[in-house]
């Protein structure tokens, strides 16, 4: 019995009748060999971790504007905590772990530079729209290995299109726990980042959510995974209690975080870089890099600037910017006059 043979065994053994066991995958749209040591699920993760665009996160704006700290969150480390407490889930459900945590760490390999405001922005300029779960998908399936995709299962992809409130929910339990999880770790890590740079203080936390929930990031996260848990496998849900508190929270970050001007006062800066570069490329489509200029060929160009502008860093769109914007000092030496 090989290492993943050994895999799919214990996960028939051990899962609970609702998940989604590795050898029931529908698996890829190019059928691959199947590994001695990983299942499709861990393969899908690994391709994951390994790809640009999940490296790239580290740099993607979460909340706040190229922070001058280092504790802030970035799409990173967001994506690292949606993973962990999707996986705590996921685990105490009898699900399938590696599934779930494929699909929470590919859940954001689409988003903007400037974080919700970089994808406004697309949205508003490309003429189909822009959604960053559909660009993940994206990612996953025509841009990533220079245009060939990382080949990942329906499943994963089913998870990631459908972790975000305006799609379909996942198909799978697996998926439907990172959809929880995501608002889980953003509501909660934002809070935390919020106070931290002084936009909100924890006196000003709303009353019910933090009775119910807790006053602490630990203690919230802790009483929602346990309602997630507690309400079984059959259906991932919240329990009515729990859940009025965490979207009165979640309408609160909203209200005074997300929408709040010491957030936003930069934001409009951030949108006019995304607005500068796609016109730039729409007239100069040969600045892009090959990759995209045949992206352009094969689909259209709007969606193949949409495609680079959305890979690209908070760092490496405005030095790009700054480049073509901003004129550079002369080193040519002294101007003899006279």
């Amino acid at each position: 019995m090989t290492p993943r043979e050994r895999t799919m065994h214990n996960e028939r053994l051990t899962l609970c009748e609702f998940a989604c066991r590795s050898e029931d995958t529908k698996g890829r749209a190019r059928p691959e060999q199947p590994d001695d040591f990983r299942t499709d699920f861990q393969r899908d993760r690994d391709r994951i971790i390994h790809c640009n665009a999940f490296r790239r996160l580290k740099h993607k704006t979460q909340v706040f504007l190229i922070p001058h700290s280092d504790h802030y969150r970035t799409r990173l480390t967001h994506t690292l905590e949606v993973s962990q407490i999707s996986r705590t889930v996921a685990c105490a459900l009898g699900l399938n772990e590696n599934l779930t945590e494929a699909i929470a760490l590919g859940h954001d390999l689409g988003h903007t530079p400037f974080g919700h405001d970089g994808e406004r922005v697309l949205n508003e300029l490309l003429p189909n729209g822009f959604a960053h779960n559909l660009q993940s998908k994206r990612v996953v399936e025509v841009i990533e290995r220079d245009g060939e995709g990382l080949n990942l299962t329906a499943e994963v992809i089913d998870g990631i299109v459908g972790h975000t409130g305006k799609a379909s929910p996942p198909s799978t339990r697996e998926g439907m726990i990172v959809r929880f999880c995501d608002k889980i770790a953003y509501i909660n890590h934002d809070i935390e980042d919020a106070i931290r740079g002084g936009v909100i203080t924890q006196e000003e936390l709303p009353e019910f959510p933090v009775k119910i929930l807790g006053e602490t990031k630990s203690q919230r996260i802790t009483t929602l995974v346990r309602s997630l848990v507690e309400n079984g496998a059959e259906e991932i849900r919240m329990d009515p209690v729990v859940k009025k508190a965490h979207d009165e929270l979640r309408a609160f970050m909203f209200e005074r975080v997300y929408h709040a001007e010491p957030t936003v006062s930069e934001k409009d800066k951030a949108g006019h870089i995304i607005e500068f570069l796609f016109r730039y490329f729409s007239d100069h489509p040969e600045k892009m890099p090959e990759l995209y200029r045949s992206l352009a060929d094969m689909y259209d160009l709007p969606t193949a600037i949409g495609d680079y502008i959305s890979g690209m860093t908070d760092d490496y769109a405005v030095d790009y910017f700054k480049e073509l914007c901003i004129p550079k000092g002369w080193n040519g030496g002294y101007i003899k006059i006279g």
